[in-house]
C-alpha cells in the first residue's frame, strides 16, 4: 500500500496528515476553515486518494498559516507515499469544467518542483476564505510533493467555481498520474532511471 503520515508542528500550526494513494477517496478533513475543508474533500473524492487532515492553526490571525502548512504537509505525504515512483503513469492533463468556469491542470510527477499558476479571482474572498490563499496552497503542495504543476483558468466568473475547478482538476490529474501503468509496473518512468535531481 502506498501510504504515508506526516506530523508538522510549529508555533503557528499543529497538523497531522495521512494519505493512501490506492484508496477510494475517503476524506476526514478538519482545518477550522469551512471553504478549505470543502476543497480538500473534493480533492480526496475526485483523486480517489484517501486523505485525513487534522489542523489546528492560528485562525485568530488569519487563514494563511493553516492553509499553507496543510499544503506543505499534504505535499510531503504524497511524495513519501510515492516512494521511488516505480510504475507510475507520471504525466496527466485535465480540463475541468465547473459550470461557467473551465480550468486546465497539467502535472508531471518529476521530482522537480515548479508551479505555473495562471488563475484570476473576481472576488477577494469566498465566504471568509481569502482567494489569494488558493495559490499559496498550490505552491506549498507543489514544492513539497516535488511535482511540476501547471494550473490555468481559461475562463470563469464565479470565484467559488474557479477555486473548485482548480482543486478538482488537480484531483483528476493526480488520480491519473499516480496510477500504476501495468505495462511498466516495475520501471521508473524516466530515461535517467530515477525521478528528481
Amino acid at each position: 500500500m502506498r501510504t504515508a503520515s506526516i506530523k508538522r508542528k510549529t508555533k503557528e500550526t499543529d497538523i497531522e496528515v495521512a494519505v493512501n494513494l490506492d484508496g477510494t477517496g475517503v476524506s476526514k478533513i478538519s482545518t477550522g476553515i469551512g471553504f478549505f475543508d470543502h476543497m480538500l474533500d473534493l480533492l480526496a473524492r475526485h483523486s480517489r486518494i484517501d486523505i485525513t487532515v487534522k489542523a489546528d492553526g492560528d485562525l485568530h490571525v488569519d487563514h494563511h498559516h493553516t492553509t499553507e502548512d496543510v499544503g506543505i504537509a499534504l505535499g510531503q505525504a504524497v511524495k513519501q507515499a510515492l516512494g521511488n515512483m516505480a510504475g507510475i503513469t507520471r504525466y496527466a492533463s485535465i480540463h475541468m469544467p465547473m459550470d461557467e468556469t473551465l480550468s486546465r491542470v497539467v502535472i508531471d510527477i518529476s521530482g522537480r518542483p515548479v508551479l505555473v499558476f495562471k488563475v484570476a479571482f473576481p472576488r477577494d474572498k469566498v465566504g471568509q476564505f481569502d482567494t489569494e490563499l488558493v495559490r499559496e496552497w498550490f505552491n506549498a503542495f507543489t514544492i513539497n510533493a516535488g511535482v511540476t504543476l501547471h494550473v490555468e483558468t481559461l475562463y470563469g466568473e464565479n470565484s467559488h467555481h474557479i477555486a473548485e475547478s482548480c482543486f478538482k482538476g488537480l484531483a483528476r490529474a493526480l488520480r491519473a498520474a499516480v496510477a500504476i501503468d501495468p505495462r511498466a509496473a516495475d520501471e521508473v518512468p524516466s530515461t535517467k532511471g530515477q525521478l528528481g535531481g
